[in-house]
């Protein structure tokens, strides 16, 4: 594991990997606030989503769709607020926002995606808006709309003791696909 001070308006950056599975990770500090982004490979989301009644054509939209398990901690003093819409993704010069629960459920809707899948799906991603009281936390997918392999920044936005905190998680990699399928060396 290695920490570094990024260029951001606050917090500091640790990238690494986990050691169970490989995985890259990045995590956001600032104040005992910790944002934690590791990979979901491609596969692992695919089998996921296949698992709760997706179809293969659907449940490989999202699993190529850049997926990260992130995990949202307030260890700090004072309670906290985010919401995802106020977020954004900067990709090859160019800014967005992420595509969130709502459009993703009328997308499904429009595809005919059973309700417990869709409600699966919902109860998968980590909510858009949330508050966060001392010693709360969460954990959920994030999907951030890119192909495998591709980088990225995230620029974050939140609110503590009714502040605004923005930073930025720099050079994020999207999972890639499996590069050993079944095993093969």
């Amino acid at each position: 594991m290695s920490t570094m001070a990024s260029a951001q308006e606050t917090g500091t950056v640790e990238k690494g990997k986990q050691p169970e599975t490989g995985l890259a990770f990045w995590e956001w500090h600032h104040a005992g606030i910790s944002i934690k982004l590791v990979q979901r490979l491609p596969d692992q989301t695919r089998a996921f989503f296949l698992g709760r009644g997706f179809p293969r054509q659907a449940a490989d939209q999202i699993a190529r769709s850049c997926v990260f398990q992130s995990i949202f901690h307030n260890e700090g003093t004072t309670p906290l607020d985010y919401d995802l819409r106020e977020w954004r993704i900067r990709h090859d010069d160019h800014t967005k926002q992420m595509r969130l629960q709502d459009a993703w459920d009328r997308q499904w809707r429009a595809d005919g995606i059973s309700p417990s899948a869709r409600i699966a799906f919902r109860w998968s991603l980590l909510p858009p808006q949330q508050h966060f009281e001392p010693g709360d936390y969460n954990w959920g997918m994030t999907i951030y709309g890119l192909r495998p392999g591709e980088r990225f920044d995230l620029e974050l936005v939140m609110y503590t003791g009714g502040q605004r905190v923005t930073g930025r998680i720099p050079n994020i990699q999207c999972p890639m696909e499996n590069p050993n399928p079944r095993g093969s060396p």
